[in-house]
C-alpha cells in the first residue's frame, strides 16, 4: 500500500490519502478524505503522529476517489497507528 499523507491547502482546509502526483503547490490524491474537525490531537503533527483520541467528536466525511488541492502549504508523514485511529473514524454526515 502507498504510504498515505495529510495534506494541508490554503482555503481548501486538510486531507487524508495518497498522493499520487505533486507539481509545485499543487497535489492529486486519491482515496482522500476530508478531515475537517478532529478531538483527541493537538495539531496536524499530533494526528499525523498519534491519531485522534476521541474518534466520537471528530467530523471526517466520506473519501473521494481522487481530489486535485491547489495551493498545499503543508504535507506531513501518517504513522500507522495514525492511519488506524482516523480510518476509524465513522463517516460523518451532516444530518
Amino acid at each position: 500500500m502507498e504510504t498515505r499523507k495529510i495534506v494541508r491547502a490554503n482555503g481548501a482546509g486538510v486531507f487524508f490519502g495518497e498522493i499520487t502526483k505533486l507539481e509545485g503547490s499543487t497535489a492529486i490524491i486519491k482515496n482522500a478524505r476530508r478531515l475537517w474537525y478532529w478531538s483527541g490531537a493537538a495539531s496536524l503533527s499530533e494526528l499525523a503522529e498519534y491519531g485522534v483520541a476521541n474518534p466520537s467528536d471528530c467530523k471526517f466525511p466520506c473519501s473521494v476517489e481522487e481530489v486535485i488541492v491547489f495551493n498545499v502549504i503543508e504535507i506531513l508523514s501518517v504513522t500507522e497507528k495514525a492511519a488506524k485511529s482516523i480510518d476509524g473514524v465513522k463517516e460523518w454526515k451532516k444530518r
